[in-house]
């Protein structure tokens, strides 16, 4: 045994210095076979063009600090000292990415480069104007800023840091904590991605054996549907940490070794118990670390995985009670597979095998994300999915954590200005169903889109739907090649209990509206279910508590925001919802013109414990066509809410 192998690198001795067995080493070289065999290693031809691609992107940012600084009138000298530099971190930096990934990249200016006007600005027209550079996609108000664009095929996420420097040198160590001095709070989560990289490298015993043993872990994350920091699951930085640690306890274990172990380690571990790599140090900057006896924000983590860099942050705070158990479930899941394995009763395959989102849950909500184009997209989507997690969030919160939520950690693009995500609904184990019935979420839904449409960047066009599916109701796009599942004949029974869940949609009269001004009188409006595009129609998951029929004609006002504005200027929502039911009309921003009216929507129960509605001649993929041609179908006023938000929820 040699010396490096018996250092301690974290906060504990190792559990195990045992080495490898020669079955070990058999087992170690057949999952080396089975990543080689499923893809997950970049060809040599793959791996020059990225390295081509960063060094053009470098030389560009060089040539944009230097624009920058003349055009604030600075003078030659100083212009052409001016320089920027670009760092790598996350799984390119460890060097554990596969074909087609991405690479984070983090552009380091001096201070008078600024974010919003400079990076997001300038940086942003530059690119724009180069060919190579497509599906440019600029997150300005995400919690980590980013630029996301295809550089000659190459993905890249692009971050700024702005130091507090008048020159970047060309052999800046950006591990120093002088490069945290007077940085803002979005420069330090930008830099702590290069500097966490880099420490975990150093903190773990076998680089090869972390590297093959988190190429591992990663492939298996995302078969089972848990690869997603915004998803509220774990991202790339997270599963590292996870694996660092495993790494330290098991210092000559080979990664056969390792990945039982991972899995025996964490079904067992105590949350919010933290995982950390090493001390957490105080430094200099007067910046904080993650401290739950001090900091009321860090008391409410469920599973804190820490950084190593100062300061040291909690890295999986966007994980919710939700995901958290459905993680749980799955390390107990994997843990069982590799008992088998090591008995012989099971293979790698069996460990690896997909997770059938699609096909674990009966109730489902689909996230429609809809703009004017592509451009306008671009921007939306980013924006609605940095707030994706908010939703879980409200519905754990409104409904006492009785309802539990599993994000798709994928998005579905059917057109190039639409495209949706959905989220599985069950209860948790420990709901009463004698006691809870039915979970109302309308006014959950609401507070959701209400804080997703104060992007301050909105334009007419944007929009956001929130509807129910049922399983069997799912739409073919969602299942591999487009071919739905045979389904198993059933007995059908009726149910003692109301549906699940109840949303936006059809109610009866003992419930009062949700959009507009909520008024206390009984809705007969009913929203609409549509065979549109190719898509199958779905319920609005929220009928009437008892069984009943009903049909209206009555229009159905929203509260959400549209293209009006009232005496020429911008009006609440609350007053345009009445004037606009009131008087049918409003001003216009665009000068849309009033091109037909809408037919009255009938609305019926067709199953005793979810409200299903359909309509009367509506084409979703009209509605779409007249969004990108600028075009908005209906009598402006209430007609225009219920073609984007009443009928658009109840389908796709």
């Amino acid at each position: 045994m040699n010396p490096a192998s018996t250092r301690r690198l974290g906060l504990t001795d190792p559990i195990s210095w045992a080495g490898p067995s020669d079955v070990d080493i058999i087992k170690n070289q057949e999952l080396e076979k089975f990543l080689v065999d499923v893809g997950l290693y970049e060809s040599r031809e793959e791996s020059i063009k990225r390295e081509e691609v960063l060094g053009r992107l470098d030389e560009l940012v060089k040539v944009w600090v230097k624009n920058v600084s003349r055009a604030k009138g600075f003078n030659d000298h100083i212009v052409e000292e001016s320089n920027a530099k670009i760092f790598t971190f996350g799984s390119y930096r460890l060097g554990v990415h596969g074909p087609g990934a991405d690479i984070d990249t983090l552009c380091v200016g001096p201070r008078y480069a600024s974010r919003d006007k400079d990076f997001f600005g300038e940086l942003r027209r530059m690119l724009i104007e180069m060919p190579e550079v497509q599906d440019l996609h600029p997150i300005p108000d995400a919690y980590v800023p980013v630029m996301k664009f295809k550089f000659d095929g190459v993905s890249i996420d692009l971050l700024y840091a702005k130091l507090d420097l008048w020159v970047i040198p060309e052999d800046l160590d950006i591990s120093k904590e002088s490069t945290l001095w007077n940085a803002d709070e979005q420069t330090v989560r930008s830099l702590n991605g290069c500097r966490v990289t880099d420490q975990i490298m150093g903190l773990v015993p076998n680089i090869q054996a972390f590297r093959s043993t988190l190429r591992c872990l990663r492939f298996w994350a995302k078969r089972r549907g848990i690869y997603s920091n915004v998803s509220g699951f774990l991202g790339g930085i997270n599963w590292a940490l996870l694996v660092a640690r495993i790494c330290q306890l098991y210092p000559n274990a080979l990664p056969s070794m390792l990945v039982p172990r991972f899995f025996r380690v964490y079904c067992q571990w105590r949350w919010p118990n933290p995982i950390m790599l090493c001390e957490m140090r105080a430094g200099s900057s007067g910046l904080y670390n993650w401290d739950p006896r001090k900091n009321h924000n860090d008391r409410q983590h469920l599973m804190p995985i820490i950084t190593p860099a100062y300061p040291s942050m909690n890295s999986s705070y966007s994980v919710s009670k939700s995901t958290l158990r459905i993680m749980q479930g799955e390390f107990q899941r994997a843990h069982e597979v590799c008992q088998a394995l090591e008995t012989n009763k099971a293979d790698w395959n069996a460990l690896f095998e997909s997770f059938l989102f699609f096909g674990a849950y009966k109730d489902y909500l689909q996230i429609d994300i809809i703009a004017r184009n592509a451009d306008q997209m671009r921007e939306w989507k980013g924006w609605v999915e940095s707030r994706l997690r908010l939703l879980t969030l409200k519905i754990e919160r409104d409904t006492k954590d009785m309802l539990q939520c599993h994000p798709h950690p994928s998005e579905f693009c059917l057109k190039t200005a639409h495209c949706c995500h959905f989220m599985g609904l069950q209860r948790t184990q420990d709901a009463d169903t004698t006691k809870t019935g039915a979970f109302d979420i309308r006014f959950t839904i609401r507070d959701f889109k209400n804080a997703v449409e104060m992007y301050k960047h909105w334009q007419c066009g944007m929009a956001i739907h929130v509807s129910h599916v049922r399983r069997k109701d799912l739409p073919s796009f969602v299942f591999p090649g487009g071919i739905r599942p045979a389904q198993p004949l059933t007995m059908k029974t009726k149910r003692k209990f109301p549906e699940t869940v109840h949303m936006n949609g059809a109610v009866d009269e003992k419930r009062s509206k949700l959009d507009g001004n909520l008024p206390r009188e009984p809705d007969p409006g009913a929203a609409t279910t549509h065979e549109a595009g190719g898509l199958s129609a779905r319920s609005p998951l929220a009928g009437p508590l008892t069984p009943t029929t009903s049909s209206s004609t009555e229009e159905h006002p929203a509260a959400e925001r549209s293209c009006h504005v009232h005496d020429g200027a911008s009006t609440s929502m609350e007053k345009r919802d009445k004037l606009i039911t009131q008087t049918g009309s409003a001003k216009q921003i665009d000068d849309i013109p009033d091109q037909s009216k809408a037919k009255p929507m009938q609305s019926s129960m067709e199953n005793p414990s979810i409200a299903t509605t359909r309509s009367n001649g509506f084409s979703a993929d009209a509605a779409v066509e007249e969004i990108e041609s600028g075009r908005v179908l209906g009598g402006m006023g209430s007609m225009i809410r219920r073609l984007f938000w009443g009928a658009w929820e109840s389908t796709q």
